[in-house]
């Protein structure tokens, strides 16, 4: 049997040589990926986009126990009409291991379904563009990956224009489980390097749930091989207090517009 990680591997490759070889007769609005938040703009009715990470890797520390996971999570994106599009995300295959105390164990499966929609009413060209997302977290992945509760999440992206290879922003996201709520406040940076590689920079805050609050910051680059097809990687670290240790991801991002 194929391993799915490979399979979602091949079939992403596929993908890619498929938007490589086709025209473009749309213009690609961008992609939700790297880094926090989203873009605020959405699809045209029938375009479609598949966002990969190949994978992402993050890293926590408590309690004397170390837990890393590696998650190739995948994001479908689907323009729905008007200011609207319908995204389903999920993860072909999760794992954690975990460290510490005497435990040295393995956990591994797919991920939970995450079902969203994304309100987007600004233009392309706008000096201030902003969007809403929304999305509900199941807890139908594998047994010791997936999440215990069902999750909710409503997020904002709000950006400015402030030169032609430059722009900020901001993202404001709750994350609702179990009656707690996980906040995030995050800035960014975006600078054109030349017509294809774009690079960012972002710092947040976190709130997390019986936790506290802490600090991260991250950078990275974004690549467009072409009008479809987007290669990216970052890297994000706590600075301060409770938050995510580290992060690292990779991606490749395919736009199947018409």
């Amino acid at each position: 049997m194929l391993h799915p990680a490979r399979a979602a591997g091949r079939a992403l490759a596929a993908l890619g040589c498929l938007a490589l070889a086709l025209p473009c007769h749309a213009d690609n609005p961008g992609y939700d990926r790297p880094g926090l938040g989203f873009t605020p703009a959405v699809l045209d009715p029938g375009q479609v986009t598949i966002e990969q990470g190949l994978p992402t890797w993050t890293r926590d520390t408590q309690g004397g126990m170390v837990q890393s996971q590696y998650t190739t999570d995948s994001l479908i994106r689907l323009g729905i009409g008007g200011p609207f599009e319908a995204q389903l995300g999920t993860s072909p295959f999760n794992a954690i291991h975990q460290q510490g105390q005497g435990t040295d164990a393995w956990s591994h499966g797919h991920g939970d379904t995450i079902l969203a929609l994304k309100y987007a009413p600004s233009k392309p060209g706008d000096f201030f563009t902003w969007g809403l997302l929304g999305s509900v977290e199941f807890t139908d992945g594998a047994q010791g990956v997936r999440s215990d509760r069902r999750q909710y999440l409503l997020g904002a992206d709000l950006n400015w224009q402030v030169a032609d290879a430059d722009t900020v922003g901001t993202y404001l996201e709750d994350v609702r489980t179990a009656g707690q709520d996980q906040l995030t406040v995050a800035l960014n940076e975006n600078h054109q390097l030349n017509k294809s590689v774009t690079a960012y920079v972002e710092a947040a805050w976190v709130r997390l749930p019986g936790a506290g609050s802490g600090t991260e910051a991250g950078a990275g680059l974004a690549w467009m091989v072409s009008q479809r097809v987007q290669l990216d990687g970052g890297l994000r670290h706590r600075l301060g207090g409770h938050a995510q240790q580290w992060m690292a991801s990779v991606g490749v991002s395919v736009f199947l517009g018409h």
